[in-house]
């Protein structure tokens, strides 16, 4: 956790693009050193574009938690106990499962080691989220978030018990494990996540060019 708020940094304000370049070694002043000296509007506007990026993470995971919580909600009480429901021939179909472990079906012993690893998730995106500058990074954090609370939600709330619950998957892709919408979001904001540090964009809006 600490390892994770050195990446992001304590930036001061960001600029229109909440994006700040940083020039190794050049000596180059950020917005705030800029306008520290010309008054004292600089901090509101920080304040006001992290909010803003602030409320894109939780619109973001609200989205996604909710449409995972729903269509978790719907295939319990329609498909759970059923025939799978085939989609795209024998490629893709629905087959509700009870799932132990941590995505895709892995590591199904450790029920309560992906429980702890999920809520430790969920406490340090939303200490990042303090400190968080860049529009693209808030919606890769807010996909994990809403996803680590859809199986959280699960493994709290479902049986055999507290902390111990199984998530319900129901997406089976021929060949493939079967996996939730959860799951999804969590591998779509991670893929995100790698694509920006590729390009060399930090959560503080920080781009490091080489």
């Amino acid at each position: 956790m600490a390892e994770a708020e050195r990446i992001i940094g304590t930036p001061d304000t960001p600029d229109d693009g909440g994006e700040r370049t940083a020039a190794a070694g050049s000596g180059a002043s950020t917005p705030a050193a800029a306008s520290g000296a010309g008054g004292q509007e600089a901090p509101a506007e920080a304040r006001s574009g992290r909010g803003r990026r602030i409320a894109l993470l939780f619109a973001v995971a609200a989205f996604a938690y909710a449409l995972d919580l729903i269509s978790k909600l719907l295939v319990v009480a329609k498909l759970e106990g059923h025939e799978p429901i085939r989609l795209v021939g024998d490629w893709l179909e629905l087959n509700a499962t009870r799932n132990p472990g941590a995505a895709f079906g892995f590591g199904a012993a450790f029920t309560i080691i992906f429980t702890l690893i999920a809520a430790a998730v969920i406490v340090v995106i939303m200490r990042l989220a303090r400190k968080l500058y860049s529009y693209p990074w808030a919606i890769a954090l807010g996909l994990l978030l809403g996803g680590a609370l859809g199986n959280l939600t699960d493994r709290i709330f479902r049986s055999p018990g507290v902390f111990e619950g199984k998530v319900v998957d129901f997406i089976a892709p021929k060949g493939f494990a079967v996996f939730n919408l959860a799951d999804s979001a969590i591998v779509c904001g991670g893929i995100l996540i790698v694509l920006l540090s590729f390009r060399g964009l930090d959560p503080d809006g920080t781009i490091h060019k080489d």
